[in-house]
């Protein structure tokens, strides 16, 4: 049977967009390409996700071109977004100086130019300066939709055309209106230039992050070091770098001893002492010592470059909250020309000149674009997740960042997420046989297994000679069993022994006596039927642990312990952090019926695990929190990855999706309040086209500056 072609992402980098209406046509004829899948368009990044079963990129651009808009791939290899547009503030000046006169005329009639001398300046910038607006809205005319550029497009044209006229039929000065053409085109190129300013600041987080991995790398082979390009170096390469330089790739020290600095990865402020075994990633920076690095990953395949994609993805994925915005804008180009055709036929039933019902109609096409609206969510989700990557917080899409901001419930793994997952064997009860015998047994057991108690269990036997051991099978959530020397052992917590038919023994030697011990039982399943010992593990909780759940508790969040090991061992440690309940013998699978069952009863849940065996729990969650110093497969599963194990980044992720929500709540509210107080203001006559020209162009530039606020966060 053939297997379906699996979806492949492509991304486009898309020019010509101005408003939220762009946007919604170019994600409508992305999506009419056969074989799409999906199609998400970002205005602030200007970029295009298609999601296809075999993307054809030479059909996508000329679909895209098609609709009058450029579109290109986006080299992986070479990322990073284009210079700015110094033609666009070339074009502004000279925009400006043309205007300028107009506007003294219009502000001391003395100074008024005559008829030609206006008409002069005003139609160079009406038709060359302006003439991006007549072919974008030509494209989307002929498309049958509306952008702001054909609103532009129709007002001015209509204000040029009017003067013309006005001038030829009458041959004075006065009752012209050419500066509105030509100074509603000028404060539209000045506030698309200083829109775009500011959106480049909105990247400059991912900027930062592409700039980490050195060009170049010092290789050792046969014992001489040789510069090479990055794209030359392989795994298992030795990598030399010297104190003050960039790591270039991910791997393990060999040799040497430095402090090594991740804060643009990690977002920790102080340096990591490296030494012979210790991972190091790309991007980081050998503060003092001479390093040489084993590599294990380059490329694609490093932290960095991870960090980089899922970076990229949620500035180009879309927010639900978008949804609304993208449905008005829809329909919102037409909507406003047939208000404009009613303002300016009321008008003239009331009696005014043909010129003032135009200018009022101007007024409404103007103070009508679009753009805000397009631009509210993208630039703060933008401004949100860059900042949060700048201090080890990384976001998968913004789907993700707008359930945190709604999380009520924080539910914790217990090993390696609240405590440090190094357990420690602190005390060995023998019931049959002595202390020595039982733990060559269980490590022998434990042989196979990369569990920590199974780590811990190892090195407490130390160098003793074990048995090997076979038909070893691991019981997730309960324990490990196999056989030694013909003997069926199990070893696991009281749920495996009290399921094997097995009771403990009624008089147990005191356990140790401090709280929060994990316990395992050593049975002998055949060929008789018998516990045989207990074994106690100690694990220290993260330092700064129950200031985190404090910190949570201060957001308004309940907590809440999901954990494999016994209440005896469970319920001290939630006592200690401060933890509100505790789940204690809880399975992977149970952790997630059990996030289930608070979603059931209304509750949105976040989940922070850091083990394959959380995997199930962080996807069942509204949003899941993996902790980097785990697994990839906790970290592929989780809408959030935390890069380091500092439980106050819990607080610290669902500060900031607050924060972005409420920017992207106040972006959306200001791009629609400009249009529903504007719109009747220019109809009623309040506003002239040129007020109604910088009102518009102050819509977009305030709502990209409120968004970069986010930039000033700090955990």
């Amino acid at each position: 049977m053939d297997m379906a072609a699996p979806h492949v992402e492509i991304d486009l980098a898309i020019t010509g967009m101005t408003c939220a209406a762009c946007v919604s046509r170019v994600e409508k004829v992305l999506a009419r390409v056969p074989g799409v899948t999906a199609a998400s368009v970002n205005l602030a990044t200007e970029r295009a996700r298609v999601t296809a079963d075999a993307p054809d990129a030479a059909l996508l651009i000329r679909a895209v071109e098609k609709a009058g808009y450029g579109a290109r791939v986006i080299d992986e290899a070479a990322p990073l977004p284009p210079p700015p547009d110094h033609g666009a503030l070339i074009r502004l000046l000279i925009a400006a100086g043309l205007s300028a006169p107009l506007l003294i005329g219009m502000a001391i009639p003395a100074l008024m130019l005559p008829g030609w001398a206006q008409f002069a300046l005003a139609t160079p910038v009406q038709f060359v300066l302006g003439w991006r607006f007549y072919v974008a809205g030509w494209h989307a005319a002929r498309a049958r939709s509306g952008n702001m550029d054909l609103l532009v497009a129709l007002g001015t044209s209509a204000a040029w055309a009017l003067s013309t006229w006005t001038w030829l039929a009458s041959g004075h000065a006065h009752g012209l209106y050419y500066e509105s053409s030509a100074l509603l085109i000028t404060f539209i190129l000045f506030g698309k230039y200083l829109e775009g300013r500011a959106r480049r600041q909105t990247g400059a987080a991912i900027r930062a992050l592409m700039t980490l991995r050195p060009d170049t790398a010092r290789i050792r082979r046969d014992g001489a070091d040789i510069d090479l390009p990055i794209g030359q170096v392989r795994r298992d390469d030795l990598v030399v770098v010297r104190p003050g330089e960039r790591i270039p790739v991910d791997g393990v020290v060999t040799e040497g001893l430095g402090g090594v600095d991740a804060a643009m990865l990690t977002g920790e402020s102080q340096p990591v002492e490296a030494e012979a075994g210790t991972p190091v990633a790309a991007g980081s920076i050998n503060i003092d010592g001479n390093l040489v690095i084993r590599t294990t990953a380059v490329g694609h395949e490093t932290t960095l470059a991870r960090i980089v994609r899922l970076v990229e993805g949620a500035q180009a994925s879309k927010a639900p909250i978008q949804r609304l915005a993208d449905r008005v804008s829809a329909v919102f180009v037409p909507v406003v020309l047939v208000v404009a055709v009613v303002t300016c036929a009321g008008w003239l039933l009331v009696g005014a000149t043909v010129g003032t019902a135009v200018m009022h109609a101007v007024a409404v096409l103007v103070i009508a674009c679009p753009c805000a609206l397009g631009l509210a969510t993208p630039t703060a989700i933008m401004v949100g997740t860059g900042v949060a990557a700048r201090h080890g917080i990384l976001i998968r899409d913004a789907a993700a960042l707008e359930r945190a901001h709604a999380v009520t419930i924080v539910a914790f793994d217990k090993t390696g997420t609240l405590t440090e997952g190094r357990p420690r064997l602190v005390d060995v009860s023998a019931f049959e046989g002595d202390r020595d015998t039982v733990l060559r047994l269980a490590a022998a057991l434990q042989a196979g297994s990369e569990h920590s108690l199974a780590r811990a269990m190892r090195d407490a036997a130390g160098d003793q000679v074990l048995p090997p051991c076979s038909g070893f099978q691991a019981l997730p959530g309960r324990g490990v069993r196999g056989r030694l020397a013909g003997r069926l052992l199990a070893l696991g917590n009281r749920r495996m022994i009290e399921e094997a038919g097995l009771s403990l023994p009624l008089a147990l030697p005191a356990a140790p006596d401090r709280p929060g011990h994990t316990l395992s039982w050593l049975a002998e399943i055949t060929p008789e039927p018998r516990v045989l010992a207990r074994f106690a593990f100690g694990d220290t909780t993260k330092a700064g642990a129950a200031a985190a759940m404090a910190r949570l508790r201060g957001l308004g969040l309940r907590t809440i312990m999901l954990t494999g090991d016994g209440a005896e061992a469970a319920r001290p440690v939630a006592a200690a952090l401060g933890i509100d309940t505790v789940r204690a013998e809880v399975l992977p699978a149970d952790k997630a019926e059990a996030i289930a069952r608070l979603r059931a009863d209304g509750a949105v849940v976040a989940m922070v695990g850091d083990g394959i065996n959380d995997a199930p729990a962080l996807a069942a969650a509204d949003i899941g929190m993996a902790m980097a110093t785990g697994t990839d497969v906790a970290m592929e599963t989780a809408g959030i990855t935390l890069m380091r194990g500092d439980l106050a980044m819990v607080a610290q992720a669902i500060d900031i999706a607050r924060r972005t929500t409420v920017k992207i709540r106040q972006g959306l509210f200001w791009a629609f309040a400009y249009n529903v107080l504007g719109i009747p203001l220019a109809a009623l006559g309040y506003l002239s086209p040129v007020l109604a020209g910088a009102a518009m162009a102050l819509s977009s530039v305030s709502v990209v500056a409120n968004a970069l606020l986010l930039k000033g966060w700090r955990p």
